[in-house]
């Protein structure tokens, strides 16, 4: 969430930029300001009677010393009455303090001074293209074409016995699944990522913390008994392993990879533009995650988008960069990179991985601190980034590669899967 210093700063700059992700902060900015300015005057009235209670306090016992005791009961009397006073104040202010906290939740982070404006995916600027665009005839098939062809991924099967949404993979499909997750984690782990296989239920802290709650509650699956969440995306708790860590400064970078399946609701999604892979409820990603400094973020975040780069260059796959604008952009982002491969027999694009940074937003909310050269604390930045999810990148691989003699495995995945070509 947003630092109250940062708002307390500069309201009206507040305000427009988040006019920029087209959300009205008029109200909410002020409201904020009220009730800091109230729960300062109450945090004086406790600071006066505690002052006042230490005079009175010292007060008692010189007069007990000097023989006054119905004076000194009296001052007792006063003493129990400010106490009083004060738990109310007290009481006052943790409600103001939680009233300001709820308020600061529902505020999206500033888009950053690069976010073009605009209201949909749409008005999203395009940075930087790269690959070849794959030359196949007019009988090229649909991913959930081939995939039925050559018995790869099963979609009846997963509806039958979850859901829509729920594939199941078969044989080399299975193996080319694993074949990209094992790919991407082994270019993570070169690129000094350090592994990590986190829980893939999450409480609702941790929720909080990095952004999931409250804005996307409905997009989650919740586990009502127990009050967990299935993961959305391996950030969730890769973040969260920084949660209320003060971090020296000197242990800076943490860079962090992750393979786990992820759920989504995916409310509302339907139609043409959501069959086969192209939209699930369960897939699987690995994800990279930064810890950064403020000074060294945004160069992390073009190390991470180079990352994403080489990935798609090393699987062959045509590719292009959009930098989102500020109306598509996710509540918790500053600024947010999408990167989308290009679907032959679809002839559309699909995003298979977002890059963003947070800068100070995650962080403020998970208390995640770092300690600098001289002793002081402050926020760290977070980012992260898909490296990358599945899904999408098997659908353009199946479409992109496919031949009359079968579906060509690129060069780079064929140590993992054992074979080069499916047929």
């Amino acid at each position: 969430m947003l630092t109250l210093q940062t708002i307390k700063a500069d309201p009206n700059f507040v305000i427009n930029r988040l006019a920029v992700k087209g959300f009205d902060g008029s109200k909410v900015i002020n409201d904020i300001l009220d009730i800091d300015a109230r729960r300062r005057r109450l945090q004086q009235r406790c600071d006066n009677d505690a002052a006042e209670l230490k005079k009175l306090a010292a007060s008692i016992g010189a007069l007990m010393k000097e023989g006054k005791k119905e004076e000194a009961e009296a001052v007792k009397s006063k003493v129990a009455e400010i106490k009083e006073n004060t738990k109310k104040l007290q009481d006052e202010l943790e409600e103001s303090e939680n009233e300001m906290r709820d308020l600061l939740l529902t505020v999206p982070n500033l888009p950053n001074a690069d976010v073009p404006e605009g209201k949909c995916a749409e008005d999203n600027v395009v940075v930087k293209t790269g690959g070849k665009m794959p030359e196949l005839g007019p009988d090229a098939l649909p991913h959930w074409d081939l995939a039925k062809k050559y018995n790869l991924i099963d979609f009846e099967l997963g509806v039958k016995v979850t859901g829509a949404g729920f594939p199941f993979y078969i044989g080399k499909g299975a193996r080319l699944q694993r074949a990209l997750i094992q790919f991407f984690l082994d270019s993570a782990w070169n690129a000094g990522y350090t592994e990590v296989e986190p829980p893939f239920v999450v409480n609702a802290a941790s929720g909080y913390g990095t952004g999931q709650l409250p804005d996307k509650e409905g997009q989650m699956y919740h586990v009502c008994v127990d009050d967990l969440y299935l993961i959305p995306t391996a950030e969730v708790p890769v973040t969260n392993m920084y949660r209320d860590v003060i971090i020296p400064g000197n242990e800076l970078p943490k860079k962090n990879c992750a393979y786990s399946p992820c759920w989504r609701r995916e409310a509302g999604s339907y139609g043409k533009d959501v069959r086969g892979l192209n939209r699930l409820h369960q897939f699987d990603k690995v994800e990279i995650v930064r810890i950064e400094k403020p000074e060294d973020s945004y160069a992390a975040l073009e190390d991470m988008k180079s990352h994403v780069e080489n990935l798609l260059n090393t699987l062959g796959l045509p590719w292009r960069i959009l930098r989102l604008c500020g109306g598509d952009m996710s509540f918790t982002s500053a600024i947010t990179y999408d990167f989308e491969v290009w679907s032959a027999a679809q002839q559309r694009w699909l995003e298979v991985s977002s890059v963003s940074n947070f800068e100070t937003y995650q962080a403020n909310r998970l208390k995640c601190r770092y300690r600098d050269e001289d002793k002081k604390i402050k926020l760290c930045h977070t980012l992260n980034g898909s490296a990358l999810a599945l899904p999408r990148i098997v659908a353009s691989l199946l479409e992109d590669n496919q031949t009359d003699k079968g579906i060509v495995i690129p060069e780079c995945l064929r140590k993992y899967t054992g074979f080069d070509i499916i047929d």
